[in-house]
């Protein structure tokens, strides 16, 4: 199942729905059902049911995208109507604009600063539903298109309105087509980070603006005028996006002091995107001019360089620093200005070889102790995940084949079956945990049946448990 990818925070629809406003708190609640349908999975079977698959259009080329805009006519079936093609007359509809505009500003700075031919660089067709659902109170890229909701009307304006949002959603796909970064934990605050990175320049390179010049705000055109805030998330000052009675206080840290621990929000990826967001903004300040250029670059050679999905904030780091001395130089003005500004917000890369310490991914032998690897299990392999929990019994059950899966996480899945990893954890359990959840694993190729408490899984292992069983990716949400 493709990545859903949604701009507004679960947390954020949480405090509207619990607001007091009985109009927000429907919006709200409206809002989070259809979210947490689509994250359960069930945006093939359902909400393209009306119109079938999206239309297969020829890609574009490096000089110009291929768009199209559909609406949804406030429904939940996609893509909705057809109703302005790429070089088609605007139709009026001032969100099909935004949108169409959008998609190509976005098509921009992909490739007019990076070379990139859309967001798989082959081309891809960049495809947009407006009007989706009643006052729906969220924009969300699903792993094919862009879907954008008009918003309550009081709390949000419609989605089309900020070209940032825009970006932020589309680098999604990005991201999506190459680091593949899990959307957990760590790994996908950097998702939720790099989509803000790239939204903010979007706006930048529309604009001309430099790093001096720009605002470092996402959704500042969303929020209606009587909200107590600027933005939904600010890159220059995390945390001080927002502070209304409605929404609640903008709850991002800037700080590895103040990074938060939890298990909400897919482990804190809307939340602790701000640390990662503050280093790039203080580093494309330190550096000056069109952040796109220098500090874009950086970021962008090493999304799509050798980084694998479950990255985390120190590694990043030191590959952020490798491309910096990459394509500037060891000990280049450019590499140090990497440096401080990850200092800043807390983490010390190493000053060996760039990419030692927190660079380095993998190491080259097992550690001592780690289960040892068999045969590599064949990507048609079956496995069957559920979970359970004490006096409500089964759950949730999922049996897919490994090739079905994000290829991130079917590599995740052949090197563990690959391991007697799950066996050995399911026989330290040193107690009972009799008030936990359990999650098990059947497989027959090679053969296992194994359950394991969830408090002595490691968060890493947990969050591919719960990918599987979602139908969800390693990639992205919001």
């Amino acid at each position: 199942m493709t990545a859903r990818c949604s701009v507004v925070p679960p947390y954020v629809l949480e405090a509207l729905a619990a607001s007091g406003d009985p109009r927000l708190q429907a919006h709200a609640t409206a809002t989070l059902d259809v979210d947490s349908a689509l994250r359960r999975g069930r945006v093939s079977a359902e909400t393209r049911a009306g119109d079938a698959v999206l239309p297969q259009l020829e890609p574009g080329t490096d000089a110009g995208p291929v768009r199209a805009v559909y609406d949804a006519e406030t429904g939940t079936s996609l893509p909705g109507e057809l109703v302005r093609s790429e070089g088609d007359p605007p139709t009026g509809d001032t969100a099909v604009t935004e949108a169409y505009d959008g998609l190509g500003a976005t098509w921009q700075l992909w490739q007019e600063a990076y070379g990139r031919t859309s967001l798989d660089d082959h081309g891809l067709p960049l495809l947009a539903t407006v009007h989706y659902g009643s006052d729906y109170d969220n924009a969300f890229w699903d792993g094919t298109q862009m879907v954008f909701g008009d918003g309550d009307g009081v709390v949000f304006l419609g989605f089309t309105r900020s070209v940032d949002v825009i970006g932020h959603e589309l680098a999604h796909g990005v991201t999506q087509y190459t680091s593949g970064l899990n959307y957990q934990g760590q790994s996908g605050a950097l998702n939720e980070s790099v989509s803000d990175v790239f939204g903010v320049l979007v706006k930048q390179h529309l604009l001309g603006q430099s790093a001096q010049e720009a605002d470092w705000l996402v959704g500042a055109e969303l929020l209606g005028p009587g909200v107590d805030g600027v933005a939904l998330r600010s890159m220059a000052a995390p945390g001080t996006a927002y502070d209304d009675p409605r929404l609640g206080t903008d709850p991002q840290p800037a700080h590895m002091s103040d990074y938060v621990d939890t298990a909400e929000d897919s482990g804190g990826v809307h939340i602790n995107s701000g640390i990662p967001n503050k280093a790039f903004h203080d580093l494309a300040v330190a550096l000056g001019g069109h952040a796109w250029e220098v500090a874009g670059q950086i970021w962008y050679d090493t999304v799509t360089g050798d980084i694998r999905a479950d990255c985390d904030f120190a590694t990043f780091a030191g590959l952020t620093v490798a491309a910096a001395a990459a394509r500037h130089g060891e000990a280049s003005p450019q590499e140090e200005a990497v440096r401080a500004a990850w200092e800043g917000v807390g983490i010390t890369v190493g000053e060996g070889t760039p990419g030692d310490d927190a660079g380095d991914q993998a190491p080259e032998s097992p550690a001592p102790g780690a289960p040892a690897p068999g045969p590599t299990p064949p990507a048609d392999t079956e496995v069957e995940v559920f979970r359970t929990g004490g006096l409500a019994g089964l759950t949730r059950r999922r049996t897919v084949a490994l090739h079905e899966l994000p290829e991130p996480d079917t590599r995740a899945w052949q090197e563990l079956l690959a391991t007697d990893r799950l066996q050995q954890e399911a026989a330290a359990v040193g107690r009972d945990y009799p008030d936990a959840y359990c999650y098990g694993v059947r497989c027959t190729r090679p053969t296992l049946d194994v359950q394991v408490p969830e408090p002595v899984l490691t968060e890493e292992l947990r969050a591919l448990l719960e990918r599987t069983l979602g139908g969800g990716t390693g990639g992205a949400a919001g």
